[in-house]
């Protein structure tokens, strides 16, 4: 299988709270995006990485990713499906339609080798998958007042993650569709469900965590110091 990746890496990360985008904090000793880059990289399957970001990033060079041969950047959009579709419209001028793309968040540093193993297998298909988890807490779903109005069957909730692997062209298609329509683009796969594909759920690891808020950043050093760091060699 040929293989590309798009890391949408242009939002700001406000719930953060950090002096800059949380994919370029510290983690480890190096920037979140680096490890979430070579986690990618170091995969035989892909050949290379396309990185979305915001105009005038002043952060992007500092980044031990930056001049890597397989690393190529484009501008990043408004909202995350923007900057997933500049990618996939770059990929299209050097890959085949078929050819897979798996879309990572970022600020996922935590992607371990079996998962991505996993997701290469069980999604090869036209209706491509994800990585995701099933949802183990009991489940509520609230009023308008954020009162408990009722609890929700959790047998078939999944938490969805990254990446998300679809054939290219499926994907640029669903996605420029899915927003034409009006349809809220939260993930890639969302847009394939809108496109009348039914992407294959594929149970992953939980410590693949997206850094968010900045509990997120101590649980990814803990993963990361106790052997969940990326593949490599």
């Amino acid at each position: 299988m040929t293989c590309w990746a798009v890391v949408p890496a242009a939002g700001v990360g406000r719930r953060m709270g950090a002096d800059r985008p949380k994919q370029y904090l510290r983690l480890q000793g190096r920037r979140v995006i680096d490890w979430t880059l070579q986690a990618l990289l170091d995969h035989p399957a892909v050949a290379g990485v396309v990185v979305a970001l915001a105009p005038d990033d002043p952060y992007w060079p500092t980044t031990e990713h930056a001049d890597h041969p397989r690393v190529e950047v484009v501008a990043g959009g408004r909202e995350r499906a923007d900057s997933v579709l500049n990618g996939l419209h770059h990929l299209a001028h050097k890959a085949a339609s078929a050819d897979r793309v798996l879309v990572h968040d970022a600020a996922r540093p935590c992607l371990g080798r079996d998962d991505l193993d996993r997701l290469l297998h069980e999604a090869d298909g036209p209706d491509g998958g994800l990585l995701a988890v099933p949802v183990r807490d009991t489940m509520k779903q609230a009023d308008a007042q954020g009162r408990a109005q009722a609890t929700l069957d959790r047998s078939r909730l999944w938490h969805a993650y990254t990446p998300q692997l679809f054939p290219l062209e499926s994907l640029r298609r669903a996605l420029e569709g899915a927003l034409a329509a009006g349809i809220a683009v939260t993930d890639e796969a969302s847009a394939m469900e809108w496109a009348g594909h039914r992407p294959k759920l594929v149970e992953g690891d939980p410590g693949n965590l997206k850094i968010t808020r900045p509990g997120d950043l101590a649980l990814a050093e803990f993963y990361l110091a106790h052997g969940r760091a990326p593949f490599r060699g």
